[in-house]
């Protein structure tokens, strides 16, 4: 009974949070930058996590999403956390962690782009590198990582802003000559390919963000991924509280746990039996999905094949009537690269054209949003780590760039809408 009743509920409801424009008004409504790409599916799936399932908190439908997007991306293991700025915080303490770096050593990154990818590097005690980027493609300057190499570099953190990725060649390249890691926060960019084949392949580990802007979203949610079984195991264990027990949902209830010795003596200097759910291996966090979101992951996973392909016309529609109407610059693609876009990059010439079309764009119900942070060394909370004036390129992204949307909820009505909007340019 209970089943069916979901069922009913799920078609019928209509959160105002899931975007449908089959019925947009030119006349009244916004045109959204993203947002959840939902149906009755995620609602249904996760209705009956959440009134039928064996456990609240990660569980057997975060299992199953799990695997399914690891096989989906092509990742041996991936293990699923409460938001992407929680993978990145797991996945640089558990390689800090699983490589035994001490404190103060080195990771390389791009000053540009969202405060999460730089924070877990300071969190974790590590010292951010920062490499300005090159104006055209809005990357790091790949010419200038090497200079920055020290005998404490550990790894290159690749973060493609919007989904457009440096030359990886090169970057793996790098990383092999110098015996470093690669790594990437891939929360814009799930789906990106480089040379044929997926851009996550080319990492040791990557993060990936369920947030409702993101490619798939499960409300808020995250993933860190990897090959490697003993690297992801401790990711498992640093967001889980730090606890060394891998029991799933229900086998938390049984008395001899998924390991079969749930009650033994698992301390060295303890002569005592202790039950393993309580014996802490890292110093964690409790950073847990609910079960429900991963039942949502797997209703998304089903749609990422129609996410990435109209993420990608949209792009490169939108890019189209830009040029059109108002004859900006394209960013620069390498060619290799095919990215999935998470948005639709703008150069302008100044500042004050970036100013001057945000409120063109804001004031026709068009969204606009900045590069992100732009140069992450001119806010508050970054200001200490290096001199922003050292990174002139990235004080463009600042000053001269912002995105509009690509989500693949548009349809041919926001579609003529915008053509209208920028024809009156």
């Amino acid at each position: 009974m209970i089943e069916n009743m979901i069922k009913e509920l799920s078609r019928i409801a209509k959160p105002k949070y899931i975007q449908n424009y089959d019925n947009f008004n030119p006349e009244k409504d916004y045109v959204l930058y993203s947002g959840q790409y939902w149906d009755h599916n995620e609602i249904e799936l996760a209705m009956t996590a959440f009134l039928t399932g064996s456990w609240i908190a990660s569980g057997e439908n975060v299992l199953k999403f799990q695997e399914a997007f690891a096989k989906r991306f092509n990742a041996g293991y991936s293990h699923m956390v409460n938001s992407g700025s929680s993978a990145n915080l797991a996945m640089l303490a558990a390689l800090k962690s699983h490589f035994k770096w001490s404190d103060g050593d080195e990771i390389i990154v791009s000053p540009v782009g969202f405060a999460t990818t730089i924070a877990p590097i300071v969190q974790t005690n590590l010292k951010p590198v920062f490499i300005d980027i090159e104006f055209d493609t809005l990357n790091f300057d790949v010419n200038l990582i090497e200079e920055k190499i020290t005998s404490k570099t550990k790894a290159i953190f690749v973060s493609p802003v919007l989904a457009n990725p440096p030359d990886m060649d090169r970057i793996v390249d790098i990383c092999n000559r110098h015996n470093i890691l690669l790594i990437g926060d891939n929360c814009d960019s799930l789906g990106t390919m480089w040379g044929g084949k997926l851009i996550n392949e080319l990492y040791f580990a990557w993060s990936c963000s369920f947030y409702p802007a993101h490619h798939i979203s499960t409300g808020e949610g995250g993933m860190v991924s990897s090959n490697d079984k003993d690297f992801i195991e401790t990711v498992r264990s640093i967001s889980w509280w730090g606890r060394d027990c891998y029991c799933i949902g229900a086998n938390n209830t049984l008395p001899c746990g998924t390991c079969g010795k749930r009650f033994s003596n698992w301390l060295d200097n303890y002569d005592g039996i202790i039950d393993h759910k309580y014996i802490f291996r890292h110093a964690g966090y409790n950073i847990k999905p609910l079960d429900l979101q991963g039942a949502i992951g797997i209703a998304q996973l089903g749609k990422i094949d129609e996410i990435e392909t109209k993420r990608r016309l949209h792009k490169n529609r939108i890019e189209e009537l830009l040029i059109k109407h108002i004859g900006i610059k394209p960013v620069k693609v390498l060619d290799k690269s095919d990215p999935s876009w998470f948005g639709v990059p703008i150069l302008c010439e100044s500042q004050e054209q970036k100013e001057f079309m945000v409120d063109f764009f804001e004031s026709n119900r068009v969204q606009t949003r900045p590069y992100f942070a732009g140069n992450i060394l001119l806010h508050p909370g970054f200001k200490n780590l290096d001199d922003y004036s050292k990174y002139p390129n990235a004080n463009k992204a600042l000053s001269h760039v912002f995105f509009l949307g690509c989500p693949p909820f548009y349809n041919e009505k926001v579609f003529n809408y915008l053509e209208e909007v920028m024809s009156k340019w």
